[in-house]
């Protein structure tokens, strides 16, 4: 069983009469990158900034690499780089200096670990520019740049993608992806960029309203994402009857107004159409989806309001 690296138990943070977080459950394991979803004001950057101890909680618990008494945590820190809002250099210091100026303040030897790290995010080429002038991307590499130094097992990162080009972007993603597979660094990253996230996350974390929603592995959203065929009969009732009387397993599901959600396997949508019309039941609408994680999440959402 993978090593639990943050594990939150009943996590709870008001701001006043405002609940941020509302007895939240989470559980990123080494080697995850664990993607937290939800709209502005969900509870995620709170999240971050508990782990990272910039803000304490309020009720429950929280542990940090198996350990949740509060000098244990603050040394398992140590173990981590972090973006937390927006990057933190000092723009007076050119790229290179906020650099080296972190590394000292970690107590990071060899001044070589700078220039592969630099290497590593796309800056060598601009170690000598100014911090102040670089555009919003550059700010977010030189940021992770930052949060790479000294090489730490847990990487938590708050929108890391924002304000980078396309190019950029894919960039970013393979380094995540290099990280995690030849480091085995632990990912846990917020991005509302969804199409991007999918193809990062091993785990997500749907947070809505300051609470935890759902938690599910990638794999495990993937079925649940499989493609479908929706159709619209004259009779969903015995065309029910047909489907459970094909070869196989056919996952179904009877909605409003006739209409029937076919979780397909390997059938072509041809098949369904066909069983319609050599039983002479009328179609009115046959469409194939595949949901998106950005569907996912709205569905999931309208779950956690009820």
């Amino acid at each position: 069983m993978k090593e639990c690296i943050i594990r939150a138990d009943g996590l709870t943070k008001k701001y006043g009469s405002f609940t941020a977080l509302d007895k939240v459950d989470i559980q990123v394991k080494r080697g995850d990158i664990y993607g937290l979803v939800g709209d502005n004001g969900a509870g995620k950057t709170t999240f971050l900034k508990l782990v990272t101890g910039q803000i304490f909680p309020d009720g429950g618990e929280l542990a940090l690499f198996g350990e949740h008494l509060p000098a244990q945590m603050e040394k398992n820190r140590k173990r981590t780089g972090a973006i937390i809002e927006a990057p933190g250099f000092y723009p007076q210091l050119t790229i290179g200096q906020n650099m080296e100026y972190y590394r000292r303040q970690k107590g990071i030897p060899g001044k070589a670990t700078v220039d592969e790290i630099l290497e590593l995010t796309g800056l060598a080429d601009k170690k000598g520019k100014s911090a102040g002038h670089l555009s919003m991307g550059m700010k977010q590499r030189l940021g992770l740049a930052i949060a790479m130094i000294g090489e730490p097992e847990l990487l938590i990162l708050d929108e890391p993608i924002n304000g980078l080009d396309p190019s950029g972007i894919i960039e970013i993603r393979n380094l995540f992806l290099r990280l995690n597979e030849e480091k085995n660094i632990t990912i846990i990253l917020s991005s509302h960029i969804l199409p991007e996230l999918e193809q990062l996350a091993t785990v997500y974390g749907f947070l809505n309203k300051g609470c935890l929603v759902e938690q599910i592995s990638a794999e495990s959203l993937k079925e649940r994402c499989n493609s479908f065929v929706e159709i619209q009969v004259d009779d969903a009732e015995r065309y029910a009857v047909l489907l459970d009387k094909l070869p196989g397993e056919v996952k179904y599901q009877v909605l409003p107004d006739n209409n029937i959600r076919i979780y397909q396997g390997e059938e072509d949508s041809i098949v369904y159409s066909r069983l319609a019309s050599e039983n002479n039941i009328g179609i009115y609408k046959l469409e194939q989806h595949q949901l998106t994680l950005e569907q996912y999440y709205m569905n999931t959402k309208k779950r956690g309001q009820l």
